[in-house]
This record gives structure tokens, C-alpha cells and sequence, in this order.
């Protein structure tokens, strides 16, 4: 079940949710809209191995906004530093955003119980687009979840992204045992 707004703020009283900053303007009727942060991160490397790590640049949002290209992969980050300790977080992009064929995640649009942190976006785009930092990026939706949680994510050693950031964080992938 997703939580509404009501339940949302219910939420971040009981301390169960924490969005910083929080604007109660972006509380929608069941999610809230989560913004670009100012770094823009992109892989050094063209070619990505996932055994070893790939490093990045960061590059920060001009005022005048950054344009992205398609057939690149950028890392862009929330401005919103969120923690969720009894709920599972979806991250989705917004439908203007959509719209203007910016996808904000390839894959990792689910957060665990015990993320605490910024989030990272796997940004592409169909067509050249100019982006600007602090524009509505996504929306955070909430579900509650059926049973309590053994080992909440920023308890588990095996935790990749538990660093609290302000900068996009690239894979982690090569840390993984396989």
C-alpha cells in the first residue's frame, strides 16, 4: 500500500521519515518531488567494467543549466537527503520530466528500508536537453511493508552507499562478491 500525504507527514512526525530540507509545497496527494542537485557526474572511462572501478568527473550545474546527449550516462544526485526507516522508497521520475525524455534511473528506482542518504540518478535522455539545478527531478513514494525488517540497509556491513553525500556516487558494483 503507498502511503498519502497525510500518512507521509504522519511519517516524518514520528520520525519514521526524514526528507531535508522539506517543503511541505512539494508534498503531493502520495509522493513528494525531490529536486536536482548541482553535480553532474559521468564515467571517465567510455567503455565500463563491471569487475573494477570506474571512476568519474564531476562537473557542477551552471546557472544557465547543463545540456545532456543522448548515448551518455550521467549521474546526477537529489538535492534531498532522505532517510526511511519503516517503509520501502520508490524513486519516479515526474511525467514532465518524462516528457521532455529524461529517464531518471536505469534500474534502481527501489530504495531499502534504512536508506539514508541523497540519491544517486542514472540520467539519460532521448534528445539533447537542458537540465538546471533545483528543477523537480522525481517523486519519492512510499509503501508500507508487511513484516519487521531483520537488517535495515544502513545496518548491514555489505551496504555499498551508506557515506552520506552530496555528489552522485558512481557503481560499486566491482565490490560484490561473484
Amino acid at each position: 500500500m503507498i502511503l498519502s500525504d497525510k500518512r507521509i507527514l504522519e511519517e516524518i512526525e514520528k520520525g519514521n521519515i526524514l526528507i531535508e530540507p522539506f517543503n511541505p509545497e512539494y508534498l503531493g496527494p502520495n509522493s513528494y518531488d525531490v529536486h536536482l542537485g548541482k553535480y553532474i557526474a559521468t564515467y571517465v572511462d567510455r567503455i565500463l567494467d563491471a569487475k573494477r572501478h570506474n571512476p568519474i568527473e564531476y562537473q557542477v550545474i551552471p546557472e544557465e543549466g547543463m545540456i545532456l546527449y543522448p548515448d551518455m550516462l550521467y549521474l546526477g544526485v537529489t538535492e534531498e537527503y532522505t532517510e526511511t526507516h519503516a517503509h520501502v522508497p520508490f524513486l519516479e521520475g515526474k511525467s514532465s520530466v518524462g516528457r521532455l525524455g529524461i529517464d531518471i534511473h536505469a534500474t534502481a528506482g527501489k530504495g531499502d528500508v534504512g536508506y539514508c542518504n541523497t540519491w544517486t540518478l542514472e540520467i539519460s535522455v532521448r534528445q539533447p536537453v537542458r537540465v538546471y539545478a533545483g528543477m523537480p527531478i522525481g517523486q519519492l513514494i512510499y509503501f508500507t511493508l508487511d513484516g519487521e525488517v531483520r537488517n535495515p540497509y544502513n545496518k548491514r556491513r555489505s551496504s555499498k552507499y551508506n557515506q552520506r553525500t552530496i555528489k552522485p556516487v558512481e557503481s560499486m558494483m566491482w565490490k560484490n562478491k561473484w
